[in-house]
């Protein structure tokens, strides 16, 4: 497994960070950090070089036990087509679940304007049938 990551301003840095470093970013910027590693670490890391079928394989799991960053993750995968088929419906649902289990905050705002762009471009069938799916939903 590859070095955690930090993600500072919505960027992942590609450098392990110590704890002393982590301590000297937050006093210099006053942004919070999120230390990203594990298999969701492996998966931005293997969306990041372009290995969709990778990523695939590493935030389906996630997803489907309520993760809210892998569920946001599979939702721009569908709405993009980035390793899937392009599937609104289903990035819709991706997104709508990710919305509804992030905290309040930039994280859930960014699942929210995704599902909602992507809603503009939807027929109120798709809509609906993105929403049932979403309600029928329930972790593995």
């Amino acid at each position: 497994m590859r070095a955690p990551k930090a993600v500072i301003f919505g960027v992942v840095l590609a450098v392990a960070l110590t704890p002393a470093a982590i301590l000297v970013v937050l006093a210099v910027t006053w942004t919070p950090i999120a230390v990203v590693s594990g298999p969701l670490g492996d998966a931005l890391d293997a969306y990041e070089s372009g290995d969709y079928a990778t990523t695939l394989r590493l935030f389906q799991p996630l997803a489907e036990r309520g993760d809210a960053a892998a569920q946001y993750g599979l939702g721009v995968m569908y709405r993009s087509g980035q390793g899937v088929p392009q599937n609104y419906v289903q990035a819709h649902m991706w997104l709508n679940l990710a919305a509804s289990r992030h905290s309040p905050g930039k994280d859930r705002d960014k699942a929210v304007e995704g599902r909602d762009a992507l809603a503009e471009r939807m027929t109120p069938a798709q809509i609906a049938e993105a929403e049932k799916l979403e309600r029928e939903w329930r972790p593995k």
